[in-house]
Parts: structure tokens; C-alpha cells; sequence
């Protein structure tokens, strides 16, 4: 990518609320000078994470109670995803605002070329869908209108990765959704209205059903090395600073009934 320092945060398992606040704290040090981050990140509770303009009443907040799915809002915007703790995996990549292109378009292209190295690693064709494709049900994000700047799909066509981007202290953020085996069911539970299961397959795949061979851990360890290569990134941690700010943040706006029910950041 750049001669500037770039970090490797391999795979963390976190509850949602600290999954979004290290992106935070990621920007932070970003902005400030400091290392450049691309992270792997496991939701542990399973959790809905709402687009930032999405209406809560969207949300089937009864059955997410019930599952023992948890919800907290993203920064980013489009709709809901359900990040299953053995089915979904998601990464971050931050940058200073200033070394990306300042075109939306040609980010996206940019910070998705990993992906799509590790992909073809894995044996499983993906593209950016062609053209856009209607919508099925807006508030999930798998089932939203799919858009070729960034929604991939395999080769069949179905949705595979959804990836969104957001600024924030002079940083840019993009993290993506990377479906390993969709769970039909318990995605559509997690929202209001008319929407079914066979809806979703129809819609959504995952890799290792593009090949069955596949296991998470492997699919995780080529993710984390595309990653690494892509932005010669060195393996790294966290630091306390960092560690701390997460914490705080996580609590104070992603535990809070203000964000999550109201879009209303306590923090700003």
C-alpha cells in the first residue's frame, strides 16, 4: 500500500460493542500518525449490527432477546446484518483519509483487493455483482438492493460480502461482513416483517458452501495473510491506549439504549 506502518490484528473474539469501538481506536491512532490497521474480528454473543439510519422498528428486538442475539449500531450505513459466531467473518481496514483515493469507488476497489486474493486462494470465484438487483426486504443488509461499488457475490450470483466505509477522525474506515456458512433462519428472525428463510438462501451464500472442503480456520488464516500482503502489514497488538479508549467506548455508546435505539451518540 504505502511506506507507512501497517499493523496485522489477527483474529479477536469480542462482543459487539467492542467490535465497533477498536475500529474506533484503530482511527484514532491512524489520524495521529500511528499505525495503519487491517484486523479479523468474531462476534461472540451472536449479534445484529444495525445500519446507522436504520429504524429500530425494523428490528425484531423480542426474538434477537430470545436467541440471545445481541444489537448494537455501526457507524456505516445500509441495513442489518446478523453476524453468526461460527458463520460470519468480518474485517476492518484503516487508513489516514489522505493516503486513500478520494473517489468512493476507487476506495472500495482498493481495500477489496484482499478479499478477492484470498478468495481465488480459497478456490471460490467472486466478483462485484454486474449490475444492480432489487431489493428483497431493505432492512437486512443481505437482502437489500445489491450495488456493484460494493457487494460481492460468487459465482452463482448470490451475495457473499457486504462492505461499507465510513470517516472519522481523519480516517477511513471500511469493514465488511464475509459470509462462511449463512444461517437462513436465524438471520431473517432477527427482523420484522414478511421475509422467509428461502428468501435469504435464494439470495445468500456462503464459502463453505461454494466449497464444501473449507473450514473457518483455514478461510481466517488466508484472509489474514491477503490482508498482511496486500498492505505489508506486520503481525501487532493492540495497544494499552488503545485498549482503553475501546473499553470506555464500547460502554459509553455502544452499550447505550441512545445509540442503539435512538442514534444518539453520547460520546459526541
Amino acid at each position: 500500500m504505502t511506506d507507512r506502518e501497517w499493523r496485522l490484528i489477527r483474529e479477536q473474539t469480542l462482543p459487539g460493542p467492542e467490535a465497533m469501538a477498536y475500529d474506533e481506536a484503530a482511527a484514532r491512532t491512524a489520524a495521529e500518525g500511528g499505525p495503519r490497521t487491517v484486523r479479523l474480528y468474531r462476534w461472540r454473543p451472536s449479534t445484529l449490527s444495525l445500519g446507522y439510519r436504520q429504524a429500530t422498528d425494523s428490528v425484531d428486538w423480542d426474538a434477537c432477546e430470545r436467541a440471545g442475539v445481541d444489537v448494537v449500531r455501526r457507524n456505516t450505513g445500509g441495513g442489518g446484518i446478523y453476524h453468526d459466531t461460527d458463520g460470519d467473518i468480518s474485517y476492518s481496514i484503516i487508513a489516514p483519509a489522505d493516503e486513500v483515493p478520494g473517489d468512493l469507488l476507487e476506495t472500495y476497489e482498493q481495500f477489496c483487493e484482499p478479499l478477492f486474493d484470498a478468495f481465488e486462494t480459497l478456490g471460490v470465484d467472486a466478483r462485484f455483482v454486474g449490475a444492480e438487483q432489487a431489493a428483497i426486504h431493505e432492512p437486512a443488509c443481505y437482502l437489500r438492493a445489491l450495488h456493484p461499488a460494493h457487494d460481492i457475490v460468487a459465482g452463482d450470483g448470490r451475495k457473499l460480502s457486504g462492505n461499507a466505509q465510513y470517516r472519522q477522525q481523519d480516517a477511513v474506515i471500511q469493514h465488511g461482513s464475509i459470509t462462511f456458512r449463512a444461517e437462513p433462519e436465524r438471520h431473517v428472525d432477527c427482523f420484522a416483517g414478511e421475509v422467509t428463510p428461502a428468501d435469504f438462501a435464494e439470495r445468500v451464500t456462503g464459502l463453505h458452501e461454494q466449497n464444501p472442503d473449507l473450514t473457518r480456520r483455514e478461510v481466517v488464516a488466508t484472509l489474514e495473510e491477503a490482508l498482511a500482503d496486500w498492505a505489508g502489514a506486520t503481525e501487532g497488538e493492540w495497544t494499552d491506549a488503545e485498549r482503553e479508549f475501546a473499553e470506555r467506548r464500547a460502554d459509553e455508546k455502544y452499550r447505550s439504549e441512545a445509540w442503539n435505539r435512538d442514534r444518539e451518540d453520547p460520546t459526541a
